[in-house]
């Protein structure tokens, strides 16, 4: 069996999250195509979508959230994500068993003795009005039949679990600092939640292995269970498994692909690329050594935003009065700080609608 080493799964990485070349993509396919992007900071899509298409102008992203083709909504690992609305009313009920015990793992002790199917329908009549409301203010609608559990729990519980909602614009849109306002799902969309399948089989699970190996593959079980945080996908690979291709990574582990999904020559060039906090291209896996190196792991959960160069992680970034400021994690070259200041400045100017292209990378450390 072909082993793909580090080198091979990070350019196929780039390319499948098309930061190895930028995409000549509407953004809503884009947005499609990545199976959402995760969005807990409303602002990072933003440069997660500048970093891989070309000419992107973030209105349009702003529109299609205004217009419901996009929602933010809690979904993979229980994170708030920006997924198409076709997607998010397809794969919804899927993940609704591991929402709840996602919840339940942070706050079993306090729902304890909660009724969760009875909650749920509660929160739901209360929220059929279509009237957007604040966590807070759904808790209170219910206090008097629920005053034991703090409110956190019983908010998170159902917010993030029980009642499918959307975040309601203007959070997430271009440069809105809007708080969250969560209206039901169905009242948003026009359009109800799919059902799961009657018949006991699992086509939305097939699917969602299908469109992850499209954006990440070549990957792991493990890797496809990082990503969504559903544990019961087995059966759905074994039952498209005679669609795939394996592979071995150098540990020995069987990776997973698309017969016809790129795979790119492991020496093709990476330009630099800015990330924005919790891109998926490295928290999408389980392994995510093809990006980043052990030692800086912990950047990749801490909201640090970072900067590819050669297809690994060698720096972070952040944005003071209006300049990019880049620290390396390590040496770069001359052609590499040439190369990152030449990308930082074309950030600067997006995030500043052309007002500034200052950049400042920082001196290396020995």
């Amino acid at each position: 069996m072909t082993v793909l080493d580090r080198q091979a799964l990070g350019r196929a990485t780039l390319a499948r999250q098309l930061l190895l070349d930028r995409a000549d993509m509407p953004v809503h396919d884009a947005v499609a195509h990545l199976c959402g992007m995760q969005a807990q900071e409303p602002q990072e899509p933003f440069t997660g979508l500048w970093s891989r298409l070309r000419a992107f102008d973030p209105g349009v992203l702003s529109d299609l959230l205004t217009g419901r083709s996009v929602v933010r909504t809690h979904l993979m690992r229980r994170t708030v994500h920006l997924v198409t609305a076709d997607d998010i009313v397809a794969w919804r009920a899927r993940h609704d068993a591991m929402l709840r015990q996602r919840v339940l793992g942070t706050y079993r002790r306090e729902l304890e003795g909660v009724d969760l199917d009875e909650l749920a329908a509660a929160g739901r009549a209360v929220m059929a009005d279509g009237e957007p409301r604040s966590m807070a203010e759904l808790v209170r609608a219910l206090a008097d039949r629920w005053p034991a559990p703090a409110p956190r729990a019983l908010g998170e519980m159902l917010i993030a679990a029980l009642v499918p909602v959307a975040q309601a614009p203007p959070r997430g849109l271009w440069r809105s600092r809007g708080g969250v306002r969560n209206v039901l799902l169905s009242s948003w969309l026009g359009r109800p939640v799919d059902a799961p399948a009657s018949d006991g089989a699992d086509p939305v699970g097939q699917a969602l292995v299908r469109r992850y190996l499209a954006a990440f593959g070549p990957a792991s079980s493990a890797d496809l269970r990082g990503w969504c945080g559903l544990a019961g996908l087995p059966a759905a690979v074994a039952a498209i498994r005679e669609e795939l291709v394996t592979f071995r990574d150098e540990r020995g582990r069987e990776l997973l692909d698309l017969p016809d999904a790129p795979r790119p020559d492991p020496d093709t060039p990476a330009p630099v690329r800015f990330l924005p906090a919790f891109d998926n291209a490295i928290l999408g896996y389980h392994d995510r050594g093809r990006i980043i190196d052990d030692a800086h792991r912990g950047l990749s959960v801490a909201g640090e935003r970072v900067v590819l160069v050669d297809g690994r992680v060698a720096a972070t970034w952040r944005v003071d009065d209006a300049t990019v400021v880049v620290t390396p994690l390590g040496r770069l070259s001359s052609a590499d700080r040439t190369a990152v200041g030449e990308e930082g400045r074309e950030l600067a100017s997006f995030l500043s609608d052309g007002e500034s292209h200052r950049v400042r990378v920082a001196t290396s450390p020995d």
